[in-house]
């Protein structure tokens, strides 16, 4: 009989395959950060592939987490577990972080501290997982960027954000982890359509699925009530409505590199058809008159069932391919290896 934790792997490689289906080509648009060789999508991956593809990802949100919270590398950690030793560490037969000096966040809120550490904490039990059920199979971590990286992103926002660095402080660090989570959402939201028709895959799927919603619910809300005056960063003076843009920047540039950006007129309220929606307020109408409504969840089109007709009703989350999903780690709207990845993911999805 199968266990949770088989149950969740066997929902993952489902839906990371069903990822697979529709990559076509996507619009050029300007790319960032160091590039090497176009990415490489097997026509019909393989179990491990797939979790090796999806190993990958979790090694970057890993040494992330670790460092803004303890200053070191995911391996060295002493905060709930480290990632074991072995094949896919930093210490050994793993790939190098570029990251700056002392990357430790100096954290003033400490809510905004708690929520680090506890992501941290489940990043690193991600990677274990997958490690433990790949065993010997299991990729090492490829080489990760997170300083030029993050500087190419800042110069590609509208209106630039020059030397960006996700650790120096409560929001750049929420800024970086913006750009992370709501990836992982989209990304689980593209197996959807497969895993309905699964019964014994959904359950596990939505628990995986809803910690990423959290996740990205929680630091969009933050994010919105330090833009409104709601929350504050003890010594850091906002203005009203100052956060915000860089959020909404973030989105669009995540729209370009996927391919979706503006690809529908702008709808009654405001809100176009890329699949990435930005942090800001809209106007809705309210018994007769008007009301201001955020926009927290990322959420949009649907498509009903046999048709082609695209309704938007934002209460159903995007959905991201593969292709996609490496298009945004890489920087590259043509799917050219660099950005957090300078050498690209170590196995055959890369």
């Amino acid at each position: 009989m199968a266990t949770l934790e088989t149950q969740k792997l066997d929902s993952i490689i489902a839906s990371r395959r069903t990822l697979l289906k529709g990559v076509g080509a996507l619009a050029a648009a300007a790319a960032v950060g160091e590039k090497v060789a176009n990415a490489a999508v097997p026509a019909a991956p393989t179990d491990a592939q797939v979790l090796n593809f999806a190993l990958n990802l979790e090694y970057l949100e890993a040494q992330f987490y670790t460092l803004a919270v303890e200053g070191v590398t995911a391996d060295k950690s002493t905060l709930g577990g480290a990632i074991g030793t072995g094949a896919g560490t930093a210490a050994t037969g793993g790939g190098t972080v570029k990251v700056k000096a002392n990357a430790k966040v100096t954290f003033a809120n400490k809510s905004i501290q708690a929520y680090a550490i506890e992501t941290a904490r489940e990043e690193r039990n991600h990677v274990n997982f997958l490690r433990g059920a790949l065993a010997g199979g299991a990729v090492a971590q490829p080489n990760l960027d997170l300083q030029t990286s993050f500087v190419g992103l800042g110069n590609a926002l509208t209106p630039p954000v020059a030397n960006f660095d996700p650790f120096l402080n409560d929001l750049t660090f929420l800024y970086g982890a913006y750009i992370f989570e709501d990836v992982g959402v989209t990304a689980y939201h593209g197996g959807a359509a497969f895993l309905a028709q699964t019964k014994q895959y959904l359950t596990p799927a939505v628990e995986i699925h809803a910690v990423e919603a959290y996740h990205a619910g929680l630091i969009r809300s933050t994010l919105y009530g330090l833009d409104q005056g709601a929350l504050t960063i003890p010594g850091t003076t906002l203005s009203i409505g100052g956060v915000a843009p860089t959020a909404t920047s973030i989105s669009n540039l995540r729209a370009t590199l996927d391919g979706t950006k503006g690809t529908v007129p702008t709808d009654a309220v405001g809100l176009t058809g890329q699949d990435d929606f930005g942090l800001t307020t809209i106007s809705v109408p309210l018994n007769g008159t008007s009301a201001t409504a955020s926009t927290i969840l990322d959420a949009g089109k649907v498509t009903a069932a046999g048709s082609s007709t695209v309704t938007y009703n934002y209460y159903v989350a995007f959905a991201r391919t593969v292709q996609q999903v490496l298009n945004i780690v890489y920087a590259s709207a043509t799917g050219v290896k660099g950005g957090f990845f300078p050498n690209g993911l170590n196995g055959d999805i890369s």
